[in-house]
């Protein structure tokens, strides 16, 4: 009786399993300064990508500044790269996105969604704003060293005007 039953479960579960999302986070420890650099990624075509995660670098007391896509990481000493997908399942959403910090040019810290397995799981259709600042909060969990409440600057890799 509990074969058959564990018989009747097995491929459910198989299923199941074969339809998850994956979200990883390393945090990072011991930030040394407020600014953070990103490096812009021209392969990720959403904008806002890159202007949701700027916000929420902001809201942990970042000052952002970003840098060229060819830039090295030691051009900052502080780093982010990041990467993301979206997809079409009855709806856009974004189903891949990778952040990677670095200091003083070594990986420091790295947060990964992936729901590229999720095919039949509904969890997938997140807002992307939401878990990108889901995202952040877990990388960065002390935010920036020595923030306080001051309005941090956001700079673009531009010459200021």
């Amino acid at each position: 009786m509990i074969a058959k039953r564990l018989l009747a479960v097995l491929p459910l579960s198989l299923v199941l399993g074969a339809c998850a999302i994956h979200q990883n986070v390393t945090p990072v420890a011991g930030v040394d300064g407020k600014q953070i650099c990103v490096v812009l990624n021209p392969k990720v075509f959403n904008e806002g990508f890159l202007k949701s995660y700027e916000n929420a670098l902001t809201r942990k007391g970042f000052e952002v500044k970003e840098l060229p896509v060819d830039s090295s990481l030691i051009e900052c000493s502080l780093v982010s790269t990041y990467t993301a997908n979206w997809y079409w399942d009855l709806a856009m959403y974004m189903n891949y996105a990778e952040i990677k910090v670095y200091s003083n040019a070594k990986p420091v810290g790295e947060a990964i969604y992936d729901s590229r397995h999720g095919s039949a799981n509904l969890g997938k259709f997140i807002k992307a704003d939401v878990k990108i600042n889901e995202l952040v909060n877990q990388l960065f969990p002390a935010g920036a060293q020595g923030a306080g409440n001051a309005a941090p600057l956001r700079t673009t890799g531009e010459a200021a005007k």
